[in-house]
């Protein structure tokens, strides 16, 4: 029986058309919560850039991909920051890529390096907040949990090869998250479902990006929205409609949870 729903932000509770959440959503997971189900969010976004769940109630967060979570009362389950020597590696790439913006997050801050025009287009399509600029200089003087470079893929792949206690993912096609090896929203669900006291076999997963593989792969029923790739959709145990389409309802509605 289930207990536990993961659920992604971008492009599976928040429309990337609308930027918000659908109605059919918002009285799911209200349903979901009367009926006394354990409901998280797993998402890449950190902490300090979740803004657009409305008034909603979550039981947990799973953050940055699995490298910062929490619960009720900001109680911190899991947290890992990347390496002192892959952040210095990375800023130090930064410097001769002068083109390429970068995120870098701490555990309650974020900034950027090297900011253009490219992230101004980011922060406008997704709503995110203002992030302000850091030089190279002073962005690794304290942890960090996060740096999302905005790489190409062939980029990715050259600098990655560069970060060896680091990996990577992409939920938006501009830029990637680079964060600790071994981080994930798998490893983050682990981390939930520990600390709550629930077995894997409990778990619902919901996801649309290139980092939800592993959540989907990993709990006992993994939902892709209809507006997932080809490559998140083959992960998953099912496929529902897009989010604009009310495809989370529609799919709790199909498993008869709600």
């Amino acid at each position: 029986m289930i207990k536990a729903l993961f659920f992604d932000i971008d492009g599976t509770l928040v429309s990337f058309n609308t930027h918000i959440i659908p109605q059919s959503t918002i009285d799911a997971l209200i349903e979901l919560r009367t009926k006394g189900y354990k409901i998280f969010i797993s998402t890449g976004r950190p902490r300090v850039a979740i803004n657009n769940l409305s008034n909603l109630f979550f039981d947990g967060y799973i953050t940055m991909n699995g490298s910062y979570c929490f619960g009720e009362n900001d109680h911190v389950i899991y947290k890992s920051p990347i390496p002192q020597e892959d952040v210095d590696k990375m800023l130090s790439i930064l410097s001769k890529e002068k083109g390429c913006p970068c995120v870098v997050v701490r555990e309650k801050e974020m900034f950027i390096c090297n900011p253009n025009s490219q992230v101004n287009e980011f922060i406008q399509l997704l709503k995110f907040p203002q992030i302000p600029e850091i030089s190279i200089e002073k962005a690794g003087e304290e942890e960090v949990f996060q740096l999302s470079p905005f790489f190409t893929i062939e980029q990715e792949q050259k600098y990655l090869a560069c970060l060896p206690h680091c990996e990577s993912s992409r939920w938006y096609p501009t830029f990637t998250d680079v964060v600790c090896r071994g981080n994930s929203k798998q490893l983050g669900m682990d981390k939930i479902i520990e600390h709550f006291g629930i077995n894997l076999e409990e778990t619902m997963s919901f996801g649309d990006g290139g980092n939800d593989i592993s959540m989907l792969r990993h709990a006992a029923i993994g939902v892709a929205m209809g507006n997932a790739s080809e490559e998140v959709k083959e992960a998953a145990d099912y496929i529902t409609d897009s989010v604009d389409d009310n495809g989370i309802q529609k799919a709790l509605k199909h498993f008869n949870i709600i």
